[in-house]
C-alpha cells in the first residue's frame, strides 16, 4: 500500500505574525594598568558579541592604545553596544574607533550605546572614536558616564554626520539622544543632555540650530593645562562654533556642512588639546 501524503492544513482567516529580527549585542571592556618601567600596560580584556577591542603596535611613549570594533558592520532599532574602560593611576590610555559607526533606518526601536569610562589620580584618559553616520530613519540613544580621580584628565569627543552629502542623502526624519554626566571625585562636574528628533533636515536648517550644516562636534579636555589651548582651539574652529573655559574644562563645540569639512577642523583641534600628539593611526585611514 503506497502511503498518502501528509497534508498540513493553515488557517488562513488568522494574521501571520511578522517575524522577530535578530538584533546584535556587544561588549567590550578593557583596563590599563602602570608597569614597573611607569609604561601604561594592558591589565585586563573581555570581548562578547559584535564588541571587539584591537591592540595596535604603538610607538607612542609607554601610551597605551585601544581600537574599538562593531563587527555587526552599523547599528538599528534594538542593537546594544556596551563599553567599559578604565585607567588605573599614572596610566595613559586612548580608546578610538576603527572606523565611523552606521546607524541605519529603525523601524522598531532604538540603537543604544552604553559607554562608562573611569580614570583614577594622575591618570590620562581620551575617548576619541570617528564619526557616528545617521541615514534616514535612525534613531540612537547613548549614554555616557565618565568617573574622575583627583587630577585626572579626560579628553572626550563625539562627532556627528547627519547623512553623506557625498551621496545625496538627507536624514528627514529620525531621533538622537545624548545624555553625558561627568564627575571627578564623586562630584557632577559636567553634564550633556541634547535631544533631537521628528523632522530632524528641517530643525537643522534653522539658523538657531545648524543653520543648514549637517556635521557636528563636541570635545571636551578636563585638565589642569585646559586653559592654555583656549585661544588655538578658538582660530581652529573659527566661526562655525566655539569653545569656553570655565571650572577647570575647555568645551569645543564645532559645526561643518559635511563629514570632511568636520574633519578637517577636528583633527588639529584633537592633536593640539593631545599636547601635540597624534591621533591614532586609524583616523588618518
Amino acid at each position: 500500500m503506497t502511503a498518502l501524503p501528509i497534508v498540513q492544513q493553515f488557517d488562513t482567516t488568522q494574521p501571520v505574525a511578522s517575524p522577530r529580527m535578530q538584533r546584535s549585542r556587544g561588549c567590550g571592556c578593557i583596563a590599563a594598568k602602570r608597569a614597573g618601567s611607569g609604561e601604561t600596560r594592558l591589565d585586563t580584556l573581555f570581548q562578547e558579541g559584535s564588541a571587539r577591542i584591537r591592540l595596535p603596535k604603538s610607538h607612542s611613549e609607554g601610551r597605551l592604545e585601544a581600537v574599538l570594533l562593531n563587527t555587526s558592520g552599523g547599528m538599528t532599532g534594538g542593537d546594544r553596544l556596551d563599553w567599559r574602560a578604565d585607567a588605573a593611576a599614572k596610566t595613559h590610555l586612548t580608546l578610538a574607533s576603527q572606523t565611523a559607526e552606521r546607524l541605519y533606518r529603525s523601524p522598531d526601536g532604538v540603537a543604544t550605546v552604553d559607554v562608562r569610562l573611569s580614570a583614577s589620580e594622575g591618570a590620562v584618559l581620551h575617548w576619541l572614536p570617528q564619526e557616528t553616520i545617521m541615514f534616514d530613519g535612525g534613531a540612537l540613544h547613548r549614554k555616557i558616564t565618565v568617573d574622575l580621580g583627583a587630577d585626572a584628565e579626560l579628553l572626550i569627543c563625539e562627532p556627528i554626520v547627519f547623512g553623506r552629502t557625498a551621496m545625496g542623502e538627507t536624514v528627514r526624519h529620525g531621533t538622537l539622544r545624548d545624555d553625558w554626566r561627568i564627575r571627578r571625585d564623586g562630584h557632577l562636574v559636567h553634564a550633556e543632555a541634547f535631544l533631537i528628533q521628528g523632522a530632524i533636515d528641517a530643525r537643522l536648517t534653522r539658523k538657531s540650530i545648524a543653520g543648514g550644516l549637517r556635521a557636528a562636534a563636541t570635545a571636551i579636555l578636563f585638565s589642569h593645562c585646559a586653559e592654555a589651548f583656549l585661544e588655538r582651539a578658538r582660530a581652529i574652529i573659527g566661526e562655525a562654533g566655539g569653545a569656553s573655559f570655565f571650572d577647570g574644562k575647555l568645551v569645543c563645540r564645532l559645526l561643518a556642512p559635511d563629514a570632511l569639512a568636520l574633519r578637517q577642523k577636528l583633527i588639529p583641534l584633537l592633536t593640539t588639546l593631545r599636547g601635540g600628539h597624534a591621533l591614532p593611526r586609524c583616523w588618518s585611514c
